[in-house]
């Protein structure tokens, strides 16, 4: 008898009720349902920005609504060629490409550097973009235990390949920690590899200006360094980026499949995130504005008694509650007292590591931050009742 081919997915999506790991989309309005938003990536509060709506209505109005190819055919405006540059000049690297997102620029950079005879080091917690990259990039790959620079150096030092990248997240997503970039860069150059960091989280919120990790590290312009964005988060907008030396651009341009095969990002956003940097440069506490938010939200879970980052490196503070259902419920009572906060749970957190994850955001104010303490009052006595249950 045929077997129908959609038994499976029925099966599995039966599983996955039963471990609490079911999602759902669920559309919100323009004001997040009335709720205050502290789950999503908006670090920096732009997305609604007038000047980056702005912006993208200008380019819009001049270029239209989609760039109608390809950035190697017509995708590449004078206006996607400006994005290049300024990305390039506001992080202090040599050049720039921009990609239609953050996903699509990890796969490029870490497939189009990698390949056979190219060993990928990658830290054990980078992001499912980065991973997916390393499957892709047909390189041998060897994930080390997060922020492991002895790892790394290991693992470099014993290789056969004659090229190596090392990979990592500048903030991880989850945690909100930061990579030891300094040892990182030190252990890639001695072993003659280049230095990958994804910056998606700490651009926009970490070093002056916002500038990211890698400046604040003081790597900025270091040849043997390439970074990776998404101008999805703190510039309030969509797309990606990659940036480093002439020569990785070039060879991007050449052979980056997720760039060559991909749609060139639609003007409006390239509008929005050439505002964002307007922003940025009127308003250069914004991103500190942002950090000490975060302080304070991790200062108060900690204090409720909650599992919480000691010190948050970014926007991103995690509250581990530990089973999948422990997370559900208290995002559920979250959003009772009028906040909307993240829930991640297993593959996104190993497992007994669900959590809630809480984003600053640098135009929060203190009743913002009086709902939240209250949410996560009740969030730490039904944490409580349910460890005595």
């Amino acid at each position: 008898m045929t077997r129908d081919p959609l038994d499976r997915l029925r099966a599995a999506a039966v599983r996955r009720e039963q471990a609490g790991l079911r999602r759902s989309l669920r559309p919100r309005t323009a004001d997040h349902d009335g709720l205050i938003d502290l789950a999503s990536n908006d670090y920096l509060g732009l997305s609604r920005d007038p000047r980056l709506v702005e912006g993208a209505v200008a380019a819009a109005r001049a270029w239209g609504t989609g760039s109608t190819g390809s950035r190697l055919v017509t995708g590449t405006t004078r206006l996607h060629a400006e994005l290049d540059e300024r990305l390039a000049a506001f992080t202090g690297c040599a050049a720039g490409l921009v990609f239609s997102s953050g996903f699509m620029a990890n796969l490029g950079a870490v497939a189009g550097l990698g390949g056979p005879g190219v060993l990928v080091v990658s830290d054990q917690v980078n992001h499912a973009s980065i991973i997916d990259a390393c499957r892709l990039s047909r390189s041998r790959v060897v994930v080390v235990p997060h922020r492991d620079v002895g790892a790394v150096e290991a693992a470099l030092a014993d290789r056969e390949e004659e090229h190596a990248l090392v990979v990592t997240d500048a903030v991880f997503s989850v945690d909100g920690d930061l990579a030891p970039l300094p040892e990182l860069h030190r252990a890639a150059r001695a072993h003659g590899a280049l230095l990958v960091v994804d910056e998606a989280h700490a651009l926009g919120v970490v070093g002056d200006g916002g500038r990211g990790a890698v400046h604040a590290a003081g790597l900025a312009g270091e040849p043997d360094v390439v970074l990776t964005l998404t101008l999805s988060k703190s510039l309030g907008a969509q797309g990606g980026a990659v940036l480093g030396a002439p020569e990785v651009v070039e060879t991007l341009v050449d052979t980056g499949r997720s760039m060559i095969f991909d749609t060139g990002l639609a003007p409006p956003a390239v509008g929005a995130v050439l505002a964002a940097l307007d922003v940025l440069a009127d308003e250069p506490d914004l991103p500190a504005r942002a950090r000490g938010l975060a302080r304070r939200i991790a200062a108060t879970a900690a204090g409720l008694g909650l599992e919480t980052t000691g010190e948050p490196a970014a926007a991103v503070v995690p509250v581990v509650l530990g089973e999948p259902q422990a997370a559900v419920g208290a995002q559920e009572i979250c959003a009772r007292h009028g906040a909307r906060v993240g829930c991640f749970r297993p593959p996104s957190v190993p497992k007994g590591r669900a959590c809630l994850r809480v984003t600053a955001r640098a135009t929060l104010d203190e009743n913002d931050l009086t709902t939240l303490e209250r949410a996560l009052k009740d969030v730490a006595v039904s944490a409580t009742r349910t460890l005595h249950t």
